[in-house]
């Protein structure tokens, strides 16, 4: 598959989010998961209409649902550093458990709703 356009330092696949609360939504990121700011584009409004993350050595993107583009929610997995401390974060943030942390044969795992209806699952590999 030719990538030639592809942004330097982008992956060949990054997940991507409409979201009803895109400033909501970058602000879960960065506390969270301790995502950068790649990029964050707005309207005149100041209404986020598209936004590129740095996690880790990957990407997310995402834009602001609208009436045109509604919302999307998805499912990502993520490796991280310290699962139980993701986790807590998320849940403080209002996220729904859907697996606490616990040890599996492949790393301390644990999953979670997001308060934007996308499920992460974390892994402490």
């Amino acid at each position: 598959m030719a990538t030639a356009n592809k942004p330097a330092g982008m992956r060949t696949v990054s997940p991507y989010f409409l979201v009803h609360d895109s400033e909501g939504f970058l602000g879960f990121m960065k506390e969270v998961f301790g995502a950068t700011e790649s990029g964050v584009y707005r309207n005149d409004e100041g209404q986020i209409l598209h936004a590129e993350l740095r996690l880790g050595d990957g990407s997310i993107m995402f834009g602001g649902a609208t009436k045109d583009w509604p919302a999307e929610t998805g499912g990502v997995f993520v490796f991280v550093e310290n699962t139980d401390d993701i986790y807590n974060k998320a849940i403080s943030r209002g996220s729904e458990s859907r697996q606490a942390p616990e040890n599996k044969d492949y790393g301390r795992a644990a999953g979670f709703r997001d308060p934007f209806g996308n499920t992460w699952w974390i892994t402490q590999a």
